[in-house]
């Protein structure tokens, strides 16, 4: 097997954290082998060296008492269909749980009612009350006693050892005082307080205590179970979004066929109102496509030839005929649910720390337990309260808050953040947010459009602004260089079809000349129409100065042997860009500008959109350079960016967050991408992070507190124990509870949507104010 090979792993059989623990700990112990186990997904990431191979790696995990399989990577074009066999798994397992919990809940709770209400307590009531508990310790139970003697063989314990022991000690002190005892004389009564008091267990049967702890930690781990099935909604919503099924071109005819069969380079139709099949390049047709489901924005993007669809699109206007550009694995579909599910599957520091607690928890708790009865019998209390604070430490030590305190909020807070289009890399990323206080944007791409637009119209004396445009437009539109391309479709949008051209000739590095309704015009630089005037008129020079400044540039335009006006044309700033801004300094973030563009254009656009510090005309080498000397200077730093030469400063950045509108390579080297090209989901993003950390904040001070306050009471003698059943189920189901409140996480973007019209739009009023 080849060095640095890596394998995933589902892993059967785990009850808690500290079964992850053990599997993590031994499966490191082996030579070449580096492995992560979260209990919450059931899956370990596993890195090999050597030649360690993925079925010893198995055949380990087995050993010591689990199973384990390789994960079956079933993405295709689209994606993975959400009813596959793994689906049904736990689907059922989730209705077997429910099941089981319903059964003990009809046998138990008449056991716990006869023994917490004296009015229900009839002759031989004691009697009923073992009947109905011994089902519910034996079968009830069941999955905790067979987890545990399969731990006691390969000499481990886990949190289903703790349940296991406190239930069956329970039920064998209640058989011995029903049968040996005074617990079961006809007439027997049982006063029973839910109290923290210490209590000596004289004549005491605990079958509620084993039914009611049986009964509420089924509850816990049915809920726990369906809650971790909600928490990954959000990634299995993701996965179902692509197309099933595709019609395909082939020697003219549509076929349609299962996505699936779909190859690179294949052509295929997209009607209105289907989804987009795979990443494609669109070959004919015209029409506006829904990117909603993958960006969250809400307005359609117009295509034609030449551009690019992402599958799971949707077509809402004329058909289209798409090249197929990537399928399978590599589609944008696929690698946003796989950035995600590599997310939730890792772990952060704090992570750590509580697996290492975990693995060492359950075999502290029973020697906790057996130093408790000890204690108690030595001190000359009676057994029953010796017995009675043992089972209450058994029952109440539970350390399966502790292990679901960070997957639950990485699996509801990284599912959240894909269906705003945040895609987290990792849990190490959350820790970074929490620090970060300085914001460097990359301003081509990220800060501005990165496209170049028509964004003034200046004519000079006597000539109409409209007919300057309509002959440059013409001219220019015969003409492939980015700055003609946004002159021609700045003047379609301002003055509609434009005339033919005649005589078209590229004078290379200076502009173009042509014949246009009968006038011989000139688009280029100034020195291209040095033949008719010796310099520009005054109006032009100051309009031309202007540009300059400002970092624009300006195209002379003129025809018969005049200058008649200039265009100017500039890459645009986004619409949303300077509230990015503001949001960002309501977090306490201080935004940079960095770009290799010359001072006069990083100038211009930082003010317009609200921001004062600027490093401009750096190369990508010296991107990285300005990184680290902000971070030496004790500034911690977020790096957006969206172009290969962004790459490395991300990299290099405490945070590097990528626009997913960008390279590859940015976003690679990112920690955050961000799927839509809109500078306000940065905010969103740190947001989001920072929120969820607090989480796992939160849930780990709740797990470590509840601890902390409840195995003392426990063990002197203060807690009953079906109590602390409840308290200990209870603890779980409050974490998994707390995660999901990030599911309830709303974007600052939602409530001041995008407008509908671009930056250019809003040039034109003034542009045609100035031509007029």
């Amino acid at each position: 097997m080849a060095t640095d090979d890596r394998c995933e792993l589902l892993i059967g059989g785990m009850t808690c954290a500290s079964c992850a623990a053990r599997i993590e700990e031994h499966l490191n112990e082996l030579d070449g082998v580096a492995a992560s186990v979260n209990y919450a997904t059931e899956k370990a990431k596993v890195t090999l060296a050597g030649d360690v191979s993925a079925q010893q790696v198995i055949a380990a995990v087995e050993e010591i008492g689990y199973t384990a399989k390789p994960v079956v990577k079933e993405t295709t074009t689209s994606t993975v269909d959400p009813g596959t066999d793994e689906e049904a798994r736990h689907d059922a397992e989730l209705r077997s749980a429910r099941n089981r919990v319903w059964i003990v809940a009809v046998l138990a709770v008449p056991v716990i009612a006869m023994s917490m209400w004296e009015r229900l307590q009839f002759d031989y009531w004691q009697w009923a009350c073992l009947a109905l508990c011994g089902p519910v310790v034996v079968w009830g139970a069941w999955p905790f006693h067979r987890a545990a003697f399969g731990n006691l063989r390969h000499g481990a314990a886990t949190m289903d050892t703790l349940v296991s022991v406190g239930t069956l000690s329970a039920l064998s002190w209640s058989l011995y005082t029903l049968f040996l005892g005074e617990a079961g004389m006809p007439g027997m009564r049982h006063p029973f307080r839910i109290t923290i008091e210490r209590t000596d267990g004289t004549a005491n049967m605990y079958l509620e205590v084993a039914a009611g702890v049986t009964l509420f930690i089924l509850c816990g781990r049915y809920f726990e179970a369906r809650a971790k099935r909600r928490s990954g909604a959000a990634l299995r919503a993701l996965l179902s979004l692509g197309a099933k099924e595709v019609a395909v071109l082939r020697d003219g005819v549509e076929v349609t066929v299962p996505v699936a069969e779909l190859a690179e380079g294949d052509r295929f139709v997209v009607r209105p109102g289907e989804k987009v099949a795979t990443d494609g390049v669109v070959e004919e047709g015209s029409s506006a496509v829904d990117a909603s489901m993958l960006t969250g924005e809400s307005v359609p993007v117009e295509v034609g030839p030449g551009d690019e669809v992402v599958g799971a699109t949707v077509n809402v206007g004329g058909r289209l005929v798409v090249r197929a550009t990537r399928v399978g694995e590599e589609t944008q579909l696929a690698q946003m649910a796989r950035l995600v599910e590599e997310a939730q599957t890792g772990k952060a520091e704090v992570q750590r720390l509580a697996d290492r607690v975990s693995g060492i928890f359950v075999p502290f708790v029973i020697l906790l337990s057996l130093a408790t009865l000890g204690f108690w019998l030595g001190s000359d209390q009676p057994p029953a309260a010796a017995f009675t604070a043992a089972v209450a430490v058994l029952i109440v030590a539970c350390p399966c808050a502790l292990g679901l305190a960070t997957p639950t909020a990485l699996l509801v807070g990284t599912g959240r953040g894909a269906q705003l289009g945040i895609l987290i890399k990792g849990p190490q990323v959350l820790e970074s947010t929490r620090t970060v206080d300085t914001v460097v944007l990359d301003k081509t791409g990220t800060v501005t459009t990165g496209q170049m637009s028509l964004v003034d119209v200046v004519p000079a004396a006597g000539v109409k602004g409209v007919e300057l445009l309509r002959l440059a437009g013409a001219l220019e539109h015969a003409s492939e260089h980015p700055i003609a391309r946004a002159i021609a479709a700045g003047a379609r949008e301002r003055v509609g079809e434009l005339p033919t051209v005649d005589g078209f000739t590229n004078e290379a590095g200076l502009g173009v000349r042509g014949t246009v309704g009968g006038h011989e015009v000139i688009v280029g630089r100034t020195s291209l129409l040095a033949g008719w005037a010796d310099s520009l008129p005054s109006e032009l020079a100051g309009a031309k100065a202007e540009a300059d400044a400002a970092g624009r540039t300006s195209v002379t335009v003129g025809w018969d042997g005049e200058i008649r006006g200039l265009l100017v044309v500039s890459d645009t700033v986004k619409p949303t860009s300077a509230q990015a801004v503001r949001q960002l300094r309501k977090l306490g973030l201080t935004p940079i500008l960095l770009t290799g563009d010359n001072e006069a254009a990083a100038r211009a656009v930082a003010a317009e959109v609200g921001i004062t510090e600027v490093i401009a005309e750096v190369l990508p080498s010296e991107k990285v350079a300005e990184v680290k000397r902000l971070q030496e200077g004790k500034k911690v730093v977020a790096m957006v960016g969206d172009g290969v030469n962004d790459a490395a400063a991300l990299a290099q950045a405490d945070l590097g967050i990528a626009m997913g509108t960008g390279t590859d390579v940015a976003i690679e080297a990112s920690d955050l991408t961000l799927v839509r090209g809109d500078l306000r989901v940065v905010a969103d993003a740190i947001r989001l992070a920072r929120r969820t950390l607090g989480t796992i904040r939160g849930n780990l001070f709740w797990a470590f507190a509840y601890n902390v306050a409840a195995i003392p009471l426990a063990s002197s003698g203060l807690l009953n124990p079906m109590l602390a059943g409840l308290i200990m189920a209870g603890s779980s189901v409050f974490v998994v509870s707390n995660s999901l409140r990030l599911r309830r996480f709303r974007a600052l973007a939602e409530n001041e949507p995008p407008r509908a019209t671009g930056q250019a739009a809003e040039v034109e009023p003034k542009a045609m104010v100035t031509a007029s």
